[in-house]
């Protein structure tokens, strides 16, 4: 190496020589940059061995770097992090789909630990935490000031143990207590449901390596039970509360619904490291309506997919503004089996916009409206809905209708049913039969 390197400055020697003078600044500002890097780190060796000599109590070396690497990366953004071995394995486990704790997908904000959304089946989501809401204290512990790993750890625990965490939550006046559960998070990635008759509901809870096998299969499953293609309607792809993932599966999941066409691209810092991701034929609705529903729990890689199908015209997107994580991180071992979390890239939607911040704005916005825990069913009014409705039909002696068979009548009775029941889950989930009625409406203006 070098005699290879000696005879490549041999054969630049002339280029030196006659660019010697306009070269000379820049070569004393370069080795003054790393004079000065060179005098940071012997100030953080001093430091260190003061701290490992003369605090008052003492310390474990290594944890103690693996602190001062963790405030490194933490000093850039939410994201970067270093993973000591014992959460670098944690973090593949989840990545599969299965691992203990709560359940719950956080992030930093002014120093305060915020939740970005309980996942779906687990002990926060059945607690009752939503996105948004800020968790102050675990067991009377206060976490302000505290790094979000630090913070993570105290909420994780034995499967089985209980944990009381304090909740600042916007429009409550005094911060309250939650009490749970610990327990082992098994992760369904897919989850469908027919609504309507028609209408397809692929839930979408998170983006691991069973992500798309499972939007392909479920899909698959719900057409055949409805008789093929030509009996559904339309399609609602279900991603809120989803915190993200993998990059991968949100560019599979994302093709899996667009024969063509930019599905995402990453830019990092260097030219090298720029990715541009593009769709291939095919499609898994076959062209059918879809609604892809988010709000400010769906974050990332959800985000990656409605902005693709926003963009491409292939979806309407209905909900609330996403919670606008765009950027990519890069998951780098480290010696001592460890990993390093680091923010290599931001990404952009097919038309080239960043959502970093500022998230996916829904084509329709249409807000949840909060169920009020306080209101008791006897409390609401119930008079003129315990009344019968009258019409026509409940007169004495009317007149036949003579234009409908009785199978049309039969049928019309079947369509009426079938709006009936999207009317009826408006009180469940009044942004899931928004979402119903816009495919319907659809399929009415089609002609199908």
């Amino acid at each position: 190496m070098r005699k290879y390197v000696l005879a490549a400055l041999g054969g630049t020697v002339a280029g030196v020589l006659a660019t010697t003078q306009m070269a000379a600044p820049l070569i004393a500002q370069e080795q003054k940059q790393e004079s000065s890097v060179y005098e940071q780190l012997d100030l953080f060796g001093d430091a260190f061995e003061r701290i490992r000599n003369q605090y008052v109590e003492e310390v474990d070396s290594k944890k103690l770097i693996e602190a001062a690497i963790n405030g490194m990366l933490t000093s850039l953004d939410p994201h970067s992090s270093f993973m000591p071995p014992d959460d670098f394995t944690d973090m593949q486990v989840q990545t599969r789909g299965e691992f203990g704790g709560l359940g719950i997908e956080v992030t930093q904000e002014d120093g305060f630990v915020k939740v970005v959304t309980p996942m779906d089946d687990t002990p926060a989501a059945a607690a009752g935490i939503e996105p948004g809401d800020f968790i102050t204290a675990v067991d009377g512990e206060s976490l302000q000031g505290l790094p979000l790993d630090e913070a993570v750890d105290k909420m994780r625990g034995p499967v089985g143990s209980e944990i009381v965490v304090t909740i600042v939550r916007e429009g409550r006046a005094e911060p309250f207590d939650v009490s749970m559960m610990r327990d082992t998070i098994k992760l369904t990635a897919v989850r469908t449901s027919t609504v309507g008759g028609h209408t397809i509901v692929l839930r979408v809870s998170t983006f691991n390596d069973q992500t798309y096998p499972g939007v392909e299969s479920e899909l698959a499953k719900r057409v055949e039970e409805l008789g093929g293609m030509d009996n559904v309607n339309g399609i609602v792809l279900d991603l809120r509360n989803n915190p993200g993932g993998l990059l991968t599966q949100a560019i599979k999941v994302s093709d899996a619904f667009l024969n063509e066409g930019e599905v995402v691209s990453t830019r990092g810092r260097n030219a090298q490291d720029n990715e541009r991701y593009n769709a291939t034929a095919g499609d898994l609705a076959q062209g059918k309506p879809i609604v892809v529903l988010i709000n400010g729990g769906s974050a990332s890689a959800s985000e990656i997919v409605a902005g693709a199908l926003q963009d491409h015209k292939r979806a309407i997107v209905v909900g609330t503004k996403s919670f606008g994580k765009g950027s990519v991180q890069t998951v780098i071992p480290v010696r001592g089996d460890g990993g390093m979390r680091l923010t290599t890239a931001r990404y952009y939607t097919p038309s080239g916009r960043s959502i970093q911040a500022l998230g996916v704005s829904p084509d329709i916005v249409v807000d949840q409206p909060r169920r009020d825990p306080e209101t008791t069913p006897e409390d609401a009014d119930t008079t003129a809905s315990s009344m019968p409705m009258r019409s026509e039909s409940s007169l004495r002696g009317i007149l036949s209708n003579d234009s409908m068979t009785e199978e049309e009548k039969k049928q019309m009775e079947a369509d009426r049913a079938l709006v009936e029941e999207t009317a009826k889950l408006r009180e469940e989930d009044y942004q899931l039969a928004y979402a119903v009625d816009i495919l319907r409406g659809l399929s009415v203006v089609e002609g199908k």
